[in-house]
């Protein structure tokens, strides 16, 4: 039977825990965070919880998880509970507590962990590249709550319907200056003579951690990346487009209208992501075998 962590208790998930007077349902008052897990522990939780404390400052919601520690023993714990040792997805919601209107009474944040299991326990590149176009019929604002996953997703939900209604698997978002800052999941790049080209945060794309971990992952392996706004123009100058998260990892688009792409340089980051995973997991078993024999 499926568990959730709800403020700290761990409860049956079909068991009601949230009421009709809260925040995030009634107004989208709060923020979440998807993390991956590998070999049943979060990946990447550090950049996570950065962008958790810097949205919940930006909210103006008092954090109910006080440190990084706790928030991986929690998610480990439940994890755990819910028999997950390999791949799978967390969602971490955090939303103000308390009554009021558009007004609230109090700035307490909740919050709600869940877990759920995946068949990969590393990033795999999809077989398939993406068809994707431009959904312009909304644009969005760039405004100090861009770079967050806030729990209004209307924005999103939008583009995505727009995406099935057209045959797409994903559409290209625009900000109120008709630059391309991301997709309706993911953050953007593009390939170009093997340098990597990334909409940047002040264009109000979400900060996405995977992102940033990509980046720094570039550098340290001499792949030249630049952060810079993108317009529809370098969509077709591009040799190769790909999409990142934190949950799929990267994502290549094989189509841009009547424009087609190949995945040569994607292959390499997806493969160097992995290596790296696997290089940090060895280092950290060793660590512990260190420490286990000074502890003897």
């Amino acid at each position: 039977m499926a568990l959730v962590c709800f403020n700290g208790k761990f409860l049956d998930a079909d068991t009601p825990y949230l009421d009709a007077g809260n925040r995030s349902f009634k107004f989208g008052d709060g923020l979440f965070e998807s993390i991956r897990l590998i070999e049943g522990k979060p990946f990447n939780l550090e950049n996570h919880f950065k962008r958790i404390t810097e949205g919940l400052k930006v909210l103006k919601i008092e954090m109910p998880l006080f440190s990084v520690e706790l928030l991986e023993e929690q998610i480990g714990k439940l994890a755990e509970r819910n028999s997950i040792s390999l791949g799978g997805k967390v969602r971490l919601s955090i939303y103000r507590e308390g009554a009021g209107t558009y007004a609230p009474v109090s700035m307490s944040g909740g919050y709600l962990i869940e877990v759920e299991p995946f068949n990969s326990n590393y990033f795999t590149l999809n077989e398939s590249g993406l068809s994707v176009d431009i959904y312009d019929d909304v644009l969005k604002p760039v405004n100090a709550l861009s770079p967050f996953k806030t729990s209004n997703s209307l924005f999103y939900i939008m583009a995505s319907i727009s995406a099935k209604e057209n045959g797409l698997d994903d559409t290209l978002l625009l900000n109120e200056n008709h630059v391309i800052i991301e997709s309706t999941s993911s953050n953007l790049f593009i390939v170009s003579n093997g340098v990597l080209y990334t909409p940047t945060i002040e264009d109000g794309c979400i900060g996405g951690t995977f992102r940033m971990y990509l980046i720094n992952l570039a550098i340290a392996n001499n792949i030249k990346v630049y952060e810079c706004s993108l317009m529809p123009q370098n969509l077709f100058a591009a040799d190769e487009i790909f999409l990142t998260n934190a949950i799929s990892g990267i994502h290549w688009v094989s189509s841009y209208k009547n424009k087609r792409y190949y995945c040569e340089t994607t292959k390499k980051l997806v493969d160097l992501v992995n290596n790296s995973i696997v290089s940090d997991a060895i280092k950290e078993s060793e660590s512990n075998s260190i420490e286990d024999f000074q502890e003897n």
